[in-house]
């Protein structure tokens, strides 16, 4: 990897993008199935653009990211050590984790709060082929009726509502769109 890569693909006005993509990720997580696209950072292969942006915003020097199978590139480490400084951990220790979804389960391994401190949990960041609103139906806060949205495997997520208000919250993103899971939604399978 060249430094030109290293140090290129961030921000081109950080605090205007910031806010824009800041915007786009607290919108979809408020409401639950909605689609929305993230644009900003130019990320490493095989990161996509919203994966990429959602980490430029949201991490920090003290903000602990975990990159999970074809995610953990040398590439996408001193990328995001770079933009961010941000330290690479263990899945563990994550507060936020990003990979395709066969890489990032078992969900046990992440954090989900404490009784005292539901927020001190993980959000992961799951890479898709594709984002569609449609399949699972989904209800609870931010949703009027009923939301749709294409997720990789429902038991697995019911069993993290189960939780609430314990569990790990989630961005499902693919090429420039992002959507979102909070724990706090219920979903069925409709079928």
């Amino acid at each position: 990897m060249n430094a030109q890569t290293q140090f290129s693909g961030g921000f081109r006005n950080a605090p205007v993008d910031a806010s824009h993509a800041f915007r786009a990720a607290m919108t979809v997580m408020a409401r639950p199935g909605e689609i929305r696209d993230l644009i900003g950072a130019e990320p490493p292969a095989p990161l996509s653009i919203a994966a990429g942006t959602l980490l430029l915003t949201l991490c920090d020097p003290e903000t602990r990211v975990h990159l999970s199978g074809e995610a953990d590139t040398e590439a996408v480490r001193k990328w995001l050590t770079f933009h961010t400084g941000a330290p690479i951990v263990a899945a563990a220790e994550a507060d936020f984790a990003v990979g395709r979804w066969d890489d990032l389960i078992p969900l046990n391994t992440y954090q989900i709060g404490t009784s005292e401190y539901p927020d001190r949990s993980a959000t992961l960041i799951v890479e898709c082929d594709a984002l569609e609103q449609q399949g699972a139906a989904l209800s609870g806060p931010g949703i009027r009726d009923v939301a749709h949205l294409s997720l990789p495997d429902i038991a697995v997520l019911q069993g993290n509502a189960a939780l609430y208000p314990l569990g790990c919250d989630f961005f499902f993103t693919s090429g420039t769109q992002v959507a979102a899971l909070p724990r706090s939604t219920q979903i069925r399978a409709e079928g």
